[in-house]
């Protein structure tokens, strides 16, 4: 089976042991579709986004899921965001054309903040450090900090596809760290070939055709940006009337570009007058692509 922009949960039946699988191809070309990326910029944005799938998919939440590694290096932001759906989008700021490093290396000293925002209650964080190399050292460090429970993250991604491999300890029987210890060492065999080729059922038959494994039905995954109208007259509001007419004393219009997906929303001084008087823009706004 040829999976494409699915999420599989697994579990190791007789194991303290979950783990999940995703892979990204459609969802993965539309994402960076409206950005100019180079090959290793490209490749650090695929690794965010099937981090992104991963962590959501392990909690139980109405909401999205956001992904935000910020440094002090060339490379300043990388995005990614799932909503408990598998809805991704993502982007990055800064130098988009470095041509090779890792993680680290592009990024420099800065911090990986996770960010719940659960359409009912309020919205929480969590922060570390970038120690390690690659976005999966990364993860793994805040797993330990945040949860106390042993998981590895394996990320991987290329031009056409992005992939990755979760597994996280459920410490329910005597034995489980040497059950840990054993299903680590096999996953830890995969390669890159493998997770952005290979389904996900040949994919744990190979690592793990030893162990009794449970397989859930695939989740799909697509492209989809949470931008709208409402959310961009509430930006444009939050500025206040000062600024709004400072920007259409110089230009004609107020010209907003969604750096996610590259929908525009054009404004008139009749459309922001509307704005801030809380009459709505239905009849003068204008959106494009």
């Amino acid at each position: 089976m040829n999976e494409q922009d699915c999420l599989r949960r697994f579990l190791f039946e007789e194991l303290g042991v979950r783990g999940e699988w995703v892979r990204l191809q459609k969802s993965w070309k539309e994402t960076k579709q409206y950005q100019q990326l180079s090959e290793a910029v490209e490749e650090q944005l695929g690794q965010a986004l099937s981090a992104t799938v991963l962590l959501s998919a392990t909690i139980k939440f109405d909401g999205a899921l956001i992904l935000q590694v910020q440094g002090t290096g060339e490379l300043k932001t990388l995005v990614a965001q799932s909503t408990h759906d598998q809805k991704i989008r993502g982007l990055v700021r800064g130098n988009t054309q470095l041509s090779a490093g890792s993680l680290s290396e592009m990024m420099g000293e800065g911090r990986l903040v996770i960010t719940v925002e659960p359409r009912q209650g309020e919205p929480y964080q969590g922060v570390v450090t970038l120690e390690g190399t690659g976005l999966s050292d990364v993860i793994t460090n805040y797993f330990l900090q945040s949860e106390q429970l042993e998981t590895r993250v394996w990320l991987f991604a290329n031009e056409t596809h992005a992939a990755g491999l979760f597994l996280q300890e459920l410490p329910t029987q005597d034995n489980y760290e040497d059950d840990w210890q054993r299903i680590l060492a096999l996953a830890s065999t995969v390669t890159k070939d493998e997770m952005l080729s290979l389904g996900c059922e040949e994919m744990l038959y190979r690592l793990f055709n030893e162990e009794k494994v449970r397989l859930f039905e695939p989740e799909p995954v697509e492209f989809e940006c949470g931008c709208s109208q409402l959310k961009i007259e509430n930006t444009l509001f939050s500025l206040g009337r000062e600024e709004l007419d400072a920007v259409l004393q110089e230009r004609e219009n107020i010209d907003v570009s969604c750096e996610f997906c590259g929908k525009q929303y054009l404004f008139d001084k009749i459309d922001v007058e509307n704005i801030l008087t809380g009459q709505g823009l239905k009849n003068y706004s204008k959106v494009t692509h």
